[in-house]
């Protein structure tokens, strides 16, 4: 075999797995990894929502997209929580002031709790806020979003309500 001919078919089988696996993120699919939370008001952990659909927002007072998708969300919670969906807000916020002024402020109305070291964030891969992962009731990861979402639009909610 040349060598121009075997460098073209490396290239190739690299391209191919590059492409494969940048359409879908590493965990889903796989077990939600398990993780607690304790922050001064709340303990929380990921198989106390066992049998519910889960939507584990990462996000940020001070973050402008976490904000802009705020309404969406809450919302959303209001018209799914009869359904089984539940919404998990962690904030890698650092000044607790802040946050328990932001939750007031905007009467939140989803379990928020605090990760400002952002152990569990670093555990899911998280870098960019607002992240959001969409896990089962079997504790199994759906689907990620990366950025701000519409919660309301027609295919998220037919989405959460499938699961």
């Amino acid at each position: 075999m040349n060598r121009h001919l075997l460098v073209l078919m490396v290239s190739a089988c690299l391209f191919a797995t590059g492409c494969d696996r940048g359409s879908r993120p590493p965990h889903v699919g796989a077990a939600a990894k398990d993780f607690s939370l304790q922050d001064s008001d709340r303990k929380v952990n990921l198989n106390q929502f066992r049998g519910q659909v889960l939507v584990l927002n990462f996000w940020a007072t001070w973050c402008p997209p976490c904000v802009e998708e705020l309404p969406s969300l809450m919302n959303m919670q209001d018209r799914l929580r009869g359904r089984g969906v539940v919404v998990l807000g962690v904030s890698i916020d650092v000044d607790q002031s802040a946050y328990h002024r932001f939750l007031k402020e905007r009467n939140v109305n989803f379990l928020t709790v605090l990760d400002p070291e952002q152990k569990v964030a670093g555990m899911y891969g998280t870098s960019g806020w607002p992240e959001t992962y969409i896990i089962d009731r079997q504790g199994v990861m759906r689907r990620k979003f990366i950025g701000p979402v519409d919660w309301n639009s027609p295919e998220v909610v037919q989405f959460l309500s499938k699961l």
